[in-house]
Protein backbone atom coordinates (compact mmCIF):
# COMPACT_ATOMS: atom_id res chain seq x y z
CA UNK A 1 0.00 0.00 0.00
CA UNK A 2 1.17 3.54 -0.70
CA UNK A 3 -0.20 6.98 0.20
CA UNK A 4 0.00 9.72 -2.43
CA UNK A 5 -0.52 13.48 -2.13
CA UNK A 6 0.91 16.79 -3.27
CA UNK A 7 4.53 17.80 -2.76
CA UNK A 8 3.37 19.87 0.21
CA UNK A 9 2.33 16.73 2.10
CA UNK A 10 5.12 14.44 0.91
CA UNK A 11 7.26 13.10 3.74
CA UNK A 12 4.53 13.23 6.37
CA UNK A 13 3.39 10.02 8.06
CA UNK A 14 -0.07 8.48 8.14
CA UNK A 15 -1.02 5.65 10.50
CA UNK A 16 -3.42 3.03 9.18
CA UNK A 17 -4.38 -0.38 10.51
CA UNK A 18 -1.49 -0.47 12.94
CA UNK A 19 1.16 0.55 10.41
CA UNK A 20 2.78 3.86 9.55
CA UNK A 21 3.08 5.01 5.94
CA UNK A 22 5.17 7.87 4.57
CA UNK A 23 3.25 10.00 2.09
CA UNK A 24 4.80 10.14 -1.39
CA UNK A 25 4.43 12.92 -3.93
CA UNK A 26 1.93 12.12 -6.69
CA UNK A 27 3.68 11.83 -10.06
CA UNK A 28 3.03 10.13 -13.38
CA UNK A 29 5.20 7.24 -12.23
CA UNK A 30 3.27 6.70 -9.00
CA UNK A 31 1.02 3.99 -10.46
CA UNK A 32 3.68 1.67 -11.85
CA UNK A 33 2.80 -1.77 -10.48
CA UNK A 34 -0.33 -0.52 -8.69
CA UNK A 35 -3.46 -2.68 -9.02
CA UNK A 36 -6.16 -0.48 -7.40
CA UNK A 37 -6.10 3.24 -6.63
CA UNK A 38 -8.60 5.27 -4.62
CA UNK A 39 -8.72 8.88 -5.81
CA UNK A 40 -10.12 11.72 -3.68
CA UNK A 41 -8.10 14.78 -4.63
CA UNK A 42 -10.56 16.82 -6.69
CA UNK A 43 -11.61 16.84 -10.32
CA UNK A 44 -8.53 18.45 -11.84
CA UNK A 45 -6.16 15.91 -10.30
CA UNK A 46 -8.43 13.04 -11.29
CA UNK A 47 -8.68 14.24 -14.89
CA UNK A 48 -4.88 14.35 -15.17
CA UNK A 49 -3.82 11.23 -13.29
CA UNK A 50 -6.72 8.74 -13.42
CA UNK A 51 -6.40 8.06 -17.19
CA UNK A 52 -2.63 7.68 -16.77
CA UNK A 53 -3.14 5.14 -14.01
CA UNK A 54 -5.76 3.25 -16.02
CA UNK A 55 -3.44 2.99 -19.03
CA UNK A 56 -0.90 1.29 -16.77
CA UNK A 57 -3.45 -1.39 -15.87
CA UNK A 58 -4.60 0.17 -12.62
CA UNK A 59 -8.26 0.18 -11.58
CA UNK A 60 -9.15 3.66 -10.35
CA UNK A 61 -12.10 4.34 -8.04
CA UNK A 62 -12.60 8.08 -8.36
CA UNK A 63 -14.52 10.13 -5.80
CA UNK A 64 -14.62 13.35 -7.82
CA UNK A 65 -17.25 14.40 -10.35
CA UNK A 66 -14.73 14.29 -13.21
CA UNK A 67 -15.92 11.05 -14.84
CA UNK A 68 -19.39 10.45 -13.40
CA UNK A 69 -21.27 11.32 -16.57
CA UNK A 70 -18.73 9.82 -18.97
CA UNK A 71 -20.70 7.13 -20.85
CA UNK A 72 -17.64 4.84 -20.83
CA UNK A 73 -17.16 5.03 -17.04
CA UNK A 74 -19.38 3.01 -14.67
CA UNK A 75 -21.07 5.04 -11.91
CA UNK A 76 -21.58 2.56 -9.11
CA UNK A 77 -23.33 2.05 -5.79
CA UNK A 78 -22.55 -1.60 -4.96
CA UNK A 79 -25.96 -2.30 -3.38
CA UNK A 80 -27.74 -0.67 -6.33
CA UNK A 81 -26.00 -1.39 -9.65
CA UNK A 82 -22.95 -3.67 -9.25
CA UNK A 83 -23.65 -5.06 -12.71
CA UNK A 84 -22.41 -1.78 -14.21
CA UNK A 85 -18.83 -2.82 -13.41
CA UNK A 86 -19.16 -6.55 -14.11
CA UNK A 87 -16.30 -6.43 -16.62
CA UNK A 88 -13.99 -4.71 -14.15
CA UNK A 89 -12.10 -7.36 -12.20
CA UNK A 90 -8.57 -7.29 -10.85
CA UNK A 91 -8.16 -10.85 -12.08
CA UNK A 92 -10.26 -12.54 -14.73
CA UNK A 93 -12.20 -9.53 -16.04
CA UNK A 94 -12.25 -8.32 -19.61
CA UNK A 95 -10.95 -4.89 -18.59
CA UNK A 96 -7.23 -4.50 -17.94
CA UNK A 97 -7.46 -1.37 -15.86
CA UNK A 98 -10.02 1.42 -15.97
CA UNK A 99 -11.93 4.06 -14.05
CA UNK A 100 -15.03 3.54 -11.90
CA UNK A 101 -16.75 6.67 -10.60
CA UNK A 102 -18.16 7.16 -7.11
CA UNK A 103 -21.52 9.00 -7.20
CA UNK A 104 -22.31 12.24 -5.41
CA UNK A 105 -23.01 11.80 -1.69
CA UNK A 106 -26.63 12.99 -1.90
CA UNK A 107 -27.31 10.62 -4.80
CA UNK A 108 -25.90 7.64 -2.90
CA UNK A 109 -27.90 8.36 0.25
CA UNK A 110 -31.14 8.83 -1.70
CA UNK A 111 -30.77 5.77 -3.91
CA UNK A 112 -29.88 3.45 -1.05
CA UNK A 113 -33.40 4.12 0.25
CA UNK A 114 -35.34 4.50 -2.99
CA UNK A 115 -33.88 1.73 -5.17
CA UNK A 116 -35.56 -1.18 -3.30
CA UNK A 117 -38.89 0.54 -3.91
CA UNK A 118 -38.05 1.30 -7.53
CA UNK A 119 -37.17 -2.35 -8.16
CA UNK A 120 -40.41 -3.56 -6.60
CA UNK A 121 -43.04 -1.23 -8.07
CA UNK A 122 -41.27 1.35 -10.22
CA UNK A 123 -40.73 5.02 -9.41
CA UNK A 124 -42.39 7.43 -11.80
CA UNK A 125 -41.33 10.70 -10.16
CA UNK A 126 -38.96 11.60 -7.32
CA UNK A 127 -38.71 14.94 -5.50
CA UNK A 128 -35.79 15.26 -3.09
CA UNK A 129 -35.10 18.05 -0.62
CA UNK A 130 -31.69 17.73 1.02
CA UNK A 131 -30.38 19.13 4.29
CA UNK A 132 -26.62 18.91 3.90
CA UNK A 133 -24.04 19.06 6.65
CA UNK A 134 -20.81 21.03 6.82
CA UNK A 135 -18.84 17.81 6.30
CA UNK A 136 -19.90 17.85 2.66
CA UNK A 137 -17.88 21.03 2.15
CA UNK A 138 -14.78 19.75 3.92
CA UNK A 139 -12.85 20.20 7.14
CA UNK A 140 -12.48 23.96 6.74
CA UNK A 141 -16.25 24.38 6.47
CA UNK A 142 -16.72 22.31 9.61
CA UNK A 143 -14.19 24.49 11.42
CA UNK A 144 -15.92 27.65 10.20
CA UNK A 145 -19.30 26.44 11.48
CA UNK A 146 -17.73 25.79 14.87
CA UNK A 147 -16.02 29.20 14.92
CA UNK A 148 -19.15 31.03 13.78
CA UNK A 149 -21.14 29.41 16.57
CA UNK A 150 -18.64 30.81 19.07
CA UNK A 151 -18.74 34.20 17.35
CA UNK A 152 -22.52 34.47 17.51
CA UNK A 153 -22.79 33.29 21.12
CA UNK A 154 -20.01 35.68 22.18
CA UNK A 155 -21.50 38.60 20.27
CA UNK A 156 -18.39 38.88 18.07
CA UNK A 157 -18.27 39.62 14.32
CA UNK A 158 -19.01 36.44 12.39
CA UNK A 159 -16.04 34.84 10.63
CA UNK A 160 -16.92 34.20 6.96
CA UNK A 161 -14.02 32.78 4.97
CA UNK A 162 -15.43 29.59 3.42
CA UNK A 163 -19.02 30.61 2.72
CA UNK A 164 -20.42 34.01 1.71
CA UNK A 165 -23.25 33.62 4.23
CA UNK A 166 -23.46 33.16 7.96
CA UNK A 167 -23.68 29.43 8.55
CA UNK A 168 -24.27 29.20 12.28
CA UNK A 169 -27.96 29.47 13.26
CA UNK A 170 -28.85 29.77 9.57
CA UNK A 171 -29.36 27.72 6.44
CA UNK A 172 -28.97 28.57 2.78
CA UNK A 173 -29.21 27.21 -0.74
CA UNK A 174 -26.36 24.81 -1.47
CA UNK A 175 -23.15 26.65 -2.34
CA UNK A 176 -22.67 24.78 -5.64
CA UNK A 177 -22.68 27.03 -8.75
CA UNK A 178 -26.05 27.81 -10.28
CA UNK A 179 -26.97 26.57 -13.77
CA UNK A 180 -29.06 28.28 -16.43
CA UNK A 181 -32.21 26.32 -15.56
CA UNK A 182 -32.32 27.71 -12.00
CA UNK A 183 -31.01 24.52 -10.37
CA UNK A 184 -27.55 24.40 -8.85
CA UNK A 185 -24.94 21.83 -9.84
CA UNK A 186 -25.53 19.72 -6.72
CA UNK A 187 -29.21 19.38 -7.61
CA UNK A 188 -28.45 18.51 -11.22
CA UNK A 189 -25.94 15.87 -10.08
CA UNK A 190 -28.79 14.08 -8.31
CA UNK A 191 -30.95 14.26 -11.43
CA UNK A 192 -28.34 13.12 -13.95
CA UNK A 193 -26.59 10.54 -11.77
CA UNK A 194 -29.84 8.84 -10.78
CA UNK A 195 -30.78 8.45 -14.43
CA UNK A 196 -27.39 6.91 -15.23
CA UNK A 197 -27.32 4.57 -12.23
CA UNK A 198 -30.87 3.35 -12.81
CA UNK A 199 -30.31 3.19 -16.56
CA UNK A 200 -33.45 5.11 -17.47
CA UNK A 201 -34.50 8.62 -18.45
CA UNK A 202 -38.15 7.83 -17.75
CA UNK A 203 -38.11 8.72 -14.04
CA UNK A 204 -38.81 12.41 -13.54
CA UNK A 205 -36.55 13.88 -10.85
CA UNK A 206 -36.15 17.28 -9.20
CA UNK A 207 -34.10 18.28 -6.19
CA UNK A 208 -33.62 21.22 -3.84
CA UNK A 209 -30.33 21.12 -1.93
CA UNK A 210 -29.86 23.17 1.23
CA UNK A 211 -26.82 23.61 3.46
CA UNK A 212 -27.80 23.35 7.14
CA UNK A 213 -25.72 24.03 10.31
CA UNK A 214 -25.13 20.36 11.11
CA UNK A 215 -21.57 19.17 11.51
CA UNK A 216 -21.83 15.73 9.89
CA UNK A 217 -24.31 13.51 7.99
CA UNK A 218 -26.87 14.62 5.41
CA UNK A 219 -30.65 14.34 5.65
CA UNK A 220 -33.13 14.11 2.76
CA UNK A 221 -36.89 14.37 2.47
CA UNK A 222 -38.00 12.26 -0.48
CA UNK A 223 -41.41 12.20 -2.17
CA UNK A 224 -42.18 9.42 -4.62
CA UNK A 225 -44.85 8.92 -7.24
CA UNK A 226 -45.04 5.21 -8.02
CA UNK A 227 -45.86 3.23 -11.17
CA UNK A 228 -47.75 0.63 -9.11
CA UNK A 229 -49.36 0.78 -5.70
CA UNK A 230 -47.33 0.05 -2.58
CA UNK A 231 -48.59 0.17 1.00
CA UNK A 232 -46.63 1.70 3.87
CA UNK A 233 -46.21 -1.72 5.45
CA UNK A 234 -44.90 -3.29 2.26
CA UNK A 235 -42.51 -0.38 1.73
CA UNK A 236 -41.23 -0.78 5.28
CA UNK A 237 -40.64 -4.49 4.71
CA UNK A 238 -38.75 -3.85 1.47
CA UNK A 239 -36.49 -1.39 3.25
CA UNK A 240 -36.03 -3.68 6.22
CA UNK A 241 -34.57 -6.33 3.91
CA UNK A 242 -32.39 -3.91 1.92
CA UNK A 243 -28.63 -4.23 2.50
CA UNK A 244 -27.01 -1.14 3.96
CA UNK A 245 -30.34 0.29 5.17
CA UNK A 246 -31.58 0.59 8.75
CA UNK A 247 -35.07 1.72 9.77
CA UNK A 248 -35.88 4.18 12.53
CA UNK A 249 -39.64 4.65 12.24
CA UNK A 250 -41.25 4.83 15.68
CA UNK A 251 -44.38 6.95 15.33
CA UNK A 252 -45.54 6.31 18.89
CA UNK A 253 -42.42 7.90 20.38
CA UNK A 254 -41.82 10.35 17.52
CA UNK A 255 -38.43 8.75 16.89
CA UNK A 256 -37.08 9.02 13.35
CA UNK A 257 -33.63 9.31 11.72
CA UNK A 258 -31.41 12.25 12.63
CA UNK A 259 -27.94 13.24 11.42
CA UNK A 260 -26.60 12.28 14.84
CA UNK A 261 -27.98 8.76 14.39
CA UNK A 262 -26.22 8.46 11.03
CA UNK A 263 -22.90 10.09 11.95
CA UNK A 264 -19.96 7.69 11.71
CA UNK A 265 -22.32 4.84 10.73
CA UNK A 266 -22.10 2.67 7.62
CA UNK A 267 -25.84 2.28 7.05
CA UNK A 268 -28.31 4.77 5.60
CA UNK A 269 -31.23 5.33 7.99
CA UNK A 270 -34.83 5.61 6.78
CA UNK A 271 -37.98 6.70 8.59
CA UNK A 272 -41.19 8.78 8.30
CA UNK A 273 -42.38 6.04 5.92
CA UNK A 274 -45.91 7.12 5.04
CA UNK A 275 -48.41 7.36 2.22
CA UNK A 276 -48.44 10.61 0.29
CA UNK A 277 -51.99 11.73 1.02
CA UNK A 278 -51.92 14.18 -1.91
CA UNK A 279 -52.00 11.22 -4.34
CA UNK A 280 -54.76 8.73 -5.01
CA UNK A 281 -54.53 5.27 -3.45
CA UNK A 282 -51.09 3.91 -2.63
CA UNK A 283 -49.31 5.50 -5.57
CA UNK A 284 -47.35 7.97 -3.44
CA UNK A 285 -44.82 7.56 -0.66
CA UNK A 286 -42.88 9.89 1.67
CA UNK A 287 -39.50 9.06 3.24
CA UNK A 288 -36.98 10.80 5.47
CA UNK A 289 -33.42 9.58 5.04
CA UNK A 290 -30.14 10.27 6.85
CA UNK A 291 -26.67 9.09 5.87
CA UNK A 292 -23.09 9.86 6.75
CA UNK A 293 -21.69 11.88 3.86
CA UNK A 294 -18.12 10.91 4.70
CA UNK A 295 -18.77 7.16 5.03
CA UNK A 296 -21.48 5.71 2.75
CA UNK A 297 -21.68 9.01 0.87
CA UNK A 298 -18.00 8.84 -0.08
CA UNK A 299 -15.25 6.70 1.48
CA UNK A 300 -17.21 3.57 2.34
CA UNK A 301 -18.83 3.42 -1.09
CA UNK A 302 -15.42 3.76 -2.75
CA UNK A 303 -13.98 0.93 -0.66
CA UNK A 304 -17.01 -1.27 -1.45
CA UNK A 305 -16.47 -0.59 -5.16
CA UNK A 306 -12.82 -1.57 -4.77
CA UNK A 307 -13.92 -4.79 -3.04
CA UNK A 308 -16.06 -5.66 -6.08
CA UNK A 309 -12.88 -5.61 -8.14
CA UNK A 310 -11.41 -8.49 -6.16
Amino acid sequence: MKMLASARSAGKSVDFDGESYVIEELTEASFDGVDIALFSAGGSISKKFAPLAAKKGCFVVDNSSAFRMDPDVPLVIPEVNPEAMAEYKWKGGTKKGGIIANPNCSTIIALMAVTPIHRAVGVKRMIASTYQAASGAGALAMAELEQQTRDVLNGDPVTMEIFSWQYAFNLFSHNAPMTDNGYNEEEMKMVKETAKIWGTEKVHIAATCIRVPVMRAHAESINLQLENELSEDDARELLRKAPGVSIIDDRKNNKFPTPLDASDQDDVFVGRIRRDISQQGNFGLELFVCGDQIKKGAALNAVQVAELLL
